[in-house]
């Protein structure tokens, strides 16, 4: 009889379906630079090339110096796809990398790095800001969509999915994320800048329309109006049960999500770290509306909604591990069914301090970071090429680079992030790039050899260790 591993081994390596990188990179002993040319670079930005040089001096590791050469100006260098004015506003339309489309949340991590250099680079200033009046027009074409397209003269290849897809939509996953992400943005934006330009009538308009959907996914009073069907879906994680609502819950105030942050399917819709990201959007939604717009009415909606959902997350999202105490689980359904485990995209339970949810000492989130990082995690691996958790998404026995990223940039411990380095530097498969995820034992075997959000993840880790851990950066990891 096949135990719960074999099973999902089996499942995940007959239906994944992923195309496996290739090392299509010569590995240079000189490690030379893998950023394009100069002239074919898609943006381009002084004060990114002078944080390039600057790092690579502080950086005492040959390897992880190049490594983040060439990650870190990976977005502006490859994915930008327009930057100009639309409709008499600064417009930036952001692919991923490999999938040609915009992802709110990606589209936000892949130039939350380059913020701290806003102040003194007003070109790099425009793009973001273009960035966020995107969304913003995104979020009025559909708010419970997760990727878009440029336009609406072609549609997608999901375009047959049953769900109310237009041509603008690559994708119409309803993800609590997404909305969140698009919040950080401009929230992050505009304390960095102090320019709150961007809060239009449109954005205004984009701002209430999020709140009005998560207020919808609490269900309190009926289904709500998204629906999801794939026909000929390539693997459970593109399907959504219950006629395309999912698995019934106990409608307890939480938010439900039908899909998680890597745009798999949910197995219980109140996704615990997303809830606890709407929290934290929630109050800085209010902050900005209360500060710039002086709408007490709004930011005090805001205010309240996150003060009803936080105590919820304790109450439903935080149960007893038989070997790890009380932990935060991944997913619930409101009727005491709780999935204990993690996943390698961000918002993850390993990331929620990063993203401002829980202090880094809550003693429940340590629990839960001991047991997702031990063989008690079905979703933690170690091999031969490295160790670390994946998920369902990229496959059995893979690990995603953005959860390696994630450990480090949570963690207090100077030797836990020198490990996490070291798994970094040697499972680039010498493309000088991070990946989406690597076989746990063979690091030639990822997916995604253009991923640029990893990519700049990884330049952020580092910008964070110069300014906290310096002394880190001065090893050869």
């Amino acid at each position: 009889m096949l135990n719960r591993r074999d099973v999902l081994k089996t499942t995940s390596l007959a239906l994944t379906g992923l195309a496996v990188g290739i090392n299509n990179f010569k590995f240079s002993e000189e490690f030379k630079s893998h950023r394009p040319e100069r002239n074919k670079r898609k943006f381009r930005s002084d004060s990114v090339d002078a944080t390039i040089e600057h790092m690579k001096k502080v950086i005492a590791d040959k390897e992880l110096a190049w490594l983040f050469e060439n990650c870190f100006p990976n977005t502006l260098d490859t994915t930008i796809e327009f930057h100009g004015k639309r409709n008499g506003k600064l417009d930036t339309f952001v692919i991923t990398g490999d999938i040609p489309a915009m992802w709110l949340r990606d589209s936000t991590a892949q130039v939350t790095p380059y913020l701290p250099l806003c102040k003194d680079d007003r070109k790099l200033r425009d793009l973001i800001l273009g960035i966020i009046n995107r969304q913003t027009t995104c979020i009025l074409i559909d708010p419970y969509a997760n990727a878009f397209n440029f336009d609406d003269k072609e549609p997608s290849r999901w375009h047959q999915d049953k769900t109310a897809m237009r041509n603008e939509l690559h994708e119409r996953k309803w993800e609590i994320d997404s909305l969140c992400y698009a919040i950080r943005l401009a929230y992050l934006y505009w304390k960095t800048t102090g320019d709150a330009s961007f809060m239009d009538s449109d954005w205004q308009s984009a701002m209430n329309r999020i709140y009005d959907v998560f207020r919808e996914q609490q269900r309190i009073n009926g289904d709500g109006s998204y629906r999801f069907k794939r026909e000929f879906a390539a693997w459970y994680g593109d399907f959504i049960a219950n006629d395309g609502l999912g698995l019934p819950t106990k409608k307890v105030g939480l938010i439900h999500s039908a899909f998680r942050p890597c745009d798999d399917a949910c197995l219980f819709p109140f996704l615990i770290p997303s809830n606890f990201f709407a929290v934290v959007s929630l109050r800085q939604l209010a902050e900005m509306v209360s500060t710039e717009l002086r709408n007490k009415a709004f930011a005090d909606s805001c205010q309240h909604f996150a003060d009803e959902l936080e105590p919820l997350i304790y109450e439903h999202g935080r149960a007893f591990h038989l070997k790890h105490g009380y932990c935060y689980a991944f997913e619930t359904d409101g009727y005491g069914n709780r999935y204990f485990m993690d996943d390698g995209n961000l918002p993850s339970l390993i990331s929620l301090p990063y993203l401002g949810c829980v202090p880094i000492d809550d003693e429940v989130y340590q629990n839960t970071r001991r047991f997702i990082l031990s063989d008690d995690h079905i979703y933690y691996f170690k091999g031969k090429a490295g160790e670390g958790y994946g998920g369902p998404h990229a496959g059995w026995e893979m690990i995603w680079h953005l959860g390696v990223i994630a450990v480090a940039l949570t963690s207090t411990n100077d030797n836990e992030i020198l490990k996490q380095l070291r798994i970094l530097k040697t499972t680039h498969a010498g493309t000088g790039f991070m990946h989406e995820a690597f076989h746990k034992d063979d690091a030639k075997r990822f997916t995604r050899s253009w991923f640029a959000w990893a990519n700049t993840l990884f330049g952020e880790l580092c910008l964070k260790l110069e300014k906290e851990r310096p002394h880190l950066l001065k090893k050869v990891v």
